[in-house]
């Protein structure tokens, strides 16, 4: 019998053992509250890190902090060009360092809600990443006028654009969505505007284009698919199952309300070109950064396919550092930063920058060129 309990004994402590390893293992993800830790305590450097953050505290974009004066003075160039969307004060330098799934660092005022301009691209990557995975969108190959019939994909040329072409910014899309012309958005320097409204339209899938007429096609149609407001998608999908904070917005345009099912719902904006477009805080970018490293998985869900995350960073063939709105530093836009960086990017020095190979998410706002730098510095950190 002594020898029953003695190795009933061993083997509830082997068991405890394997327990605890088991759950060891298992990658953090934080609650409604966000552990931090120590450099030391997942790896880094300490003051290779704080020269980060130093770093990105004395790099503030020269910007007016009224957006809207900013967006005037940077977008002067383009015709007609209106804000028809909310704009908000800018802050000053804020951001996060999540190593491991922990914060190692932060500055700034990480809880106040900006706008974010591009970054909110790489969201709404994932809605249509979210339509294919539920069947919604049966193939980025497939043309949108195949789901959208309505006279936005007609004719020789727009009728071949397919869903990956809007993804990758190769569609070359031509006409007018919400009184705004595709050929005014970011127009080139040399020429009239008679010359860009009658320019040569390029084969889409063949030249890239950065374009945010085109990207907000793009919102428009993933509309049509879900038949529901993009921003209660991206709320329900994604932002309540990962603790995300209720201050997140994403607006549209005063004149981006379409009838939808008997119902008016707005056409929400891919960015703050002409405002709107995603309002969040610096907490929340990095849990959405953190949902992307841990490809796609929350805790015990899958919430966005991994095959549709690895497709998303994939280069794509008319920009190898683009992949379906988000960018890959391949081309060294980030200067001196490791080339195997995966980043959200907006106006104003706003990025959610992914790191696989150092288990790093970064998010930074309203930082100047000195980014690459500072996540050369960071990625140093970890070595």
């Amino acid at each position: 019998m002594k020898s029953y309990y003695k190795n009933f004994s061993w083997l509830l402590l082997v068991g405890v053992f394997l327990v605890e390893s088991a759950i060891a293992q298992q990658p953090y993800y934080p609650d409604s509250s966000w552990e931090r830790k120590p450099a030391k305590g997942v790896g880094m450097n300490q003051v290779l890190l704080d020269s980060a953050v130093k770093l990105a505290i004395a790099s503030e974009i020269d910007i007016d902090k009224d957006l809207r004066i900013a967006s005037y003075k940077t977008y002067q160039r383009e015709p007609g060009y209106e804000i028809l969307g909310p704009t908000k004060e800018r802050g000053k330098p804020a951001g996060l360092v999540i190593r491991n799934g922990y914060i190692v660092a932060s500055w700034g005022d990480i809880e106040r809600v900006d706008m974010t301009f591009s970054v909110t691209k790489s969201y709404l990557s994932t809605i249509a990443g979210l339509a294919i995975d539920k069947g919604l969108i049966k193939s980025v190959k497939d043309k949108v006028n195949q789901y959208v019939w309505d006279g936005s994909f007609e004719g020789p040329h727009n009728s071949k654009i397919t869903w990956e072409h809007l993804l990758n910014q190769s569609s070359d899309w031509s006409g007018e969505l919400f009184n705004q012309y595709d050929w005014a958005d970011r127009p080139p320097k040399e020429g009239t505007i008679d010359d860009w409204r009658n320019r040569k339209l390029n084969e889409p899938g063949t030249f890239y284009k950065y374009n945010d007429i085109r990207v907000n096609l793009l919102a428009y149609s993933l509309l049509q698919v879900w038949r529901k407001p993009l921003p209660q998608v991206l709320k329900d999908e994604i932002q309540d199952p990962i603790g995300a904070s209720t201050t997140w917005r994403w607006f549209g345009y005063k004149n981006s309300w379409v009838n939808m099912d008997g119902l008016q719902v707005q056409s929400v904006s891919g960015g703050g070109h002409f405002g709107g477009g995603i309002f969040i805080h610096t907490l929340d970018q990095a849990r959405y950064g953190l949902l992307f490293l841990r490809k796609g998985k929350w805790k015990n869900k899958q919430l966005l396919s991994e095959a549709w995350i690895k497709e998303a960073l994939a280069p794509s063939a008319p920009n190898k550092a683009y992949g379906y709105l988000w960018w890959n530093n391949s081309d060294q836009s980030l200067k001196g930063a490791p080339t195997h960086l995966y980043y959200a990017a907006g106006y104003g020095g706003n990025y959610i920058i992914v790191d696989y190979k150092n288990d790093l998410v970064v998010v930074t706002r309203w930082t100047n060129q000195q980014i690459g730098e500072i996540m050369r510095l960071i990625t140093a950190a970890c070595e």
